[in-house]
């Protein structure tokens, strides 16, 4: 018996060295970033870290996008994964904020059921419209919404930062424009161009091509002041449409109980890269701001977006479509 406790004691003191020591080998074999749709913010984020982890690790950091229900269905395969650091989510405000409220039967936890890592970056969204819509401010919009009985909008899906953002602009503006959710931004930015729907709340990373390209003509940014990506375009604020603020944020996160030297070392690699001068280059240059924090950081945002949003969307009669 006296041995079995000693034994029992030396493994128990031994356990977080080998968790160290697992961390010094880490990653030993590829890893998996899920995403939510090609086109994404999402996708362009996550494939764009993982290039660099990639680079810096010598091993694979693959991206498996899985669309649909807000980005909720790849959250939830990360909730359920192996809690060792091999599977992360770019999570945002719709996997890990609105579907709480829209979902009756969410299976997973976003406060409990995982560990942040990191913020990655931070945006606005962008009201843009088709070109055909003869309309040079957001005012004209209005007057034309409300001239035509109204608009369609697309968004990314239920309880995605475009939906909620189109939403405020309705509170905002007293207007009642239709959602109409796509699975996924890049499905809701193609319906844009194509003239499916006329308007549409998207980021500055998925319409950064098409506003270049003339495809997509922008309006307004969801904030106070001008957002440092996109300085050529008007705030919510100028526009005259203030409290049309809501900011668009990723992050990554690993399941529960993923060992903390995984985490310390996870949110060590991805900050440093977050931070290179090359990086914050290339990401404002596509519409985004880079926003590393630490994993406590990350876990305080998401409380107090739950806290921001949860009235709003319950208050506005949000539902999952």
């Amino acid at each position: 018996m006296n041995r079995l406790v000693i034994l029992h004691v030396v493994l128990v003191l031994s356990a977080p060295a080998w968790g160290a020591d697992s961390a010094k080998d880490f990653p030993s074999r590829p890893v998996r970033i899920m995403g939510q749709g090609v086109g994404s913010t999402a996708d362009y984020l996550s494939r764009y870290v993982g290039q660099k982890l990639t680079e810096k690790w010598g091993q694979s950091v693959v991206v498996d996008n899985r669309a649909g229900a807000g980005g909720t269905i790849p959250t939830d395969l990360v909730a359920k994964a192996a809690p060792d650091g091999y599977t992360m989510v770019m999570g945002h405000a719709g996997t890990h904020v609105s579907a709480v409220s829209l979902y009756k039967n969410l299976p997973y936890d976003p406060v409990k059921d995982f560990t942040p890592i990191t913020l990655v970056a931070k945006l606005v969204t962008v009201l843009v419209t088709h070109p055909s819509v003869p309309v040079a401010n957001v005012q004209e919009l209005i007057a034309y919404a409300r001239q035509k009985g109204n608009l369609n909008y697309a968004s990314a899906g239920p309880g995605t930062i475009s939906h909620l953002t189109g939403e405020l602009f309705n509170q905002v503006t007293g207007l009642k424009l239709v959602h109409v959710p796509y699975k996924g931004a890049g499905a809701a930015l193609t319906s844009l161009i194509s003239g499916e729907t006329p308007v549409s709340f998207l980021s500055p990373i998925t319409a950064h091509t098409q506003l270049k390209a003339g495809r997509v003509k922008a309006l307004a940014v969801s904030s106070r002041t001008r957002f440092v990506a996109v300085p050529d375009i008007p705030s919510a604020t100028e526009a005259g449409v203030p409290g049309m603020e809501a900011v668009l944020w990723f992050g990554l996160f690993v399941p529960a109980n993923t060992p903390a030297p995984v985490v310390k070392k996870l949110n060590a690699e991805v900050t440093e890269i977050l931070r290179r001068p090359e990086v914050k280059e290339a990401i404002l240059r596509q519409g985004g701001e880079v926003a590393p924090s630490t994993p406590e950081e990350l876990g305080a945002w998401v409380k107090s977006e739950l806290a921001k949003w949860t009235p709003i969307i319950k208050a506005a009669g949000i539902k999952a479509d």
